[in-house]
């Protein structure tokens, strides 16, 4: 009996040297919003920050930091808990990036692309932030063929491409289909040869079938339902634009993505577009996340 128990000792210490603790990452992409107004909207501006630091994020890719600088941005994230921040430019629309671990830059990108591409890794993860062309189809479709060919160029098979993409993606096919005041609210442009969203008047698909070929992973199509994967407008734009409370619930759809490479898939347990309560009125798009068990 007294070897029996000897056994099952040396058994249960072993297990309990070679049991390792999951480290658990959670990515969060977020469009703020034109820079809170470009730093004038101070009240949405608190807002976001405490509510990004409640939802304690590792990473956090954000778009339109309109009207910042790094300081401004070191700041801000340090209020969130992340003493490392990256800033892709400091006019227009920038994107950038923060963490609670070291930030390499890798490669910023501004040429041949709308509001440009910040390329860094952290957590070992290469991480490509992203806002494409708002306005025209075509042009979007020439921003994710380079982008997607810088991907292929790397060497690192863990990466995650994240942000605001004002693409449309094949899973949600079903209900943009059956979305005519969508696709009217689109069709309103399609005389501005400029500004044509459409693709001979139907939506479009190809860039986001562009990165999806990579492969990559969509993490929000395999956690959440398709009726709730929206991610724009939110009610913060009543009053704005003409925009209701009627056309902003007609008008729901997805444009804002996180996909991860293949490698990285197998390891995301979780995924959620926070689009209801406080996030209703701190942007108009709303902020997405993804987590990771190692």
């Amino acid at each position: 009996m007294r070897f029996f128990n000897l056994i099952l000792l040396v058994l249960f210490s072993l297990s309990l040297c070679s049991y390792q603790p999951t480290k658990r990452l959670k990515v969060m992409s977020y469009n703020i919003w034109n820079g809170f107004d470009w730093g004038k909207d101070n009240v949405r501006q608190q807002k976001l920050i405490n509510w990004i630091g409640r939802k304690n994020p590792d990473v956090v890719a954000l778009q339109e930091l309109c009207g910042y600088t790094e300081e401004k941005l070191k700041a801000h994230a340090a209020k969130w808990g992340h003493p490392y921040s990256i800033l892709l430019k400091t006019s227009g629309y920038p994107v950038g990036l923060t963490s609670n671990k070291p930030i390499e830059l890798r490669e910023k990108v501004l040429d041949s692309l709308w509001h440009g591409m910040l390329h860094v890794q952290t957590h070992g993860i290469d991480f490509y932030v992203i806002h494409l062309s708002p306005s025209e189809v075509n042009f979007r479709m020439k921003e994710a063929e380079l982008i997607v060919e810088k991907i292929k160029n790397s060497t690192n098979k863990k990466y995650i491409i994240l942000g605001d993409f004002n693409a449309h993606s094949p899973f949600d096919n079903n209900l943009l289909e059956k979305n005519n005041s969508l696709l009217l609210k689109y069709s309103a442009n399609k005389s501005i040869q400029q500004n044509k969203n459409l693709r001979e008047g139907k939506f479009d698909y190809a860039v986001i079938s562009k990165f999806m070929a990579l492969p990559s992973i969509d993490v929000c199509q395999q956690y959440i339902h398709a009726s709730n994967r929206y991610t724009f407008p939110t009610p913060a734009l009543i009053g704005r634009y003409n925009n209701t409370l009627e056309s902003i619930q007609n008008n729901k759809e997805r444009i804002d993505y996180i996909f991860v490479s293949p490698l990285l898939s197998s390891d995301c347990t979780n995924a959620h577009i926070f689009n209801s309560k406080v996030p209703e009125t701190l942007s108009d798009h709303y902020p997405i996340m993804a987590t990771f068990d190692f």
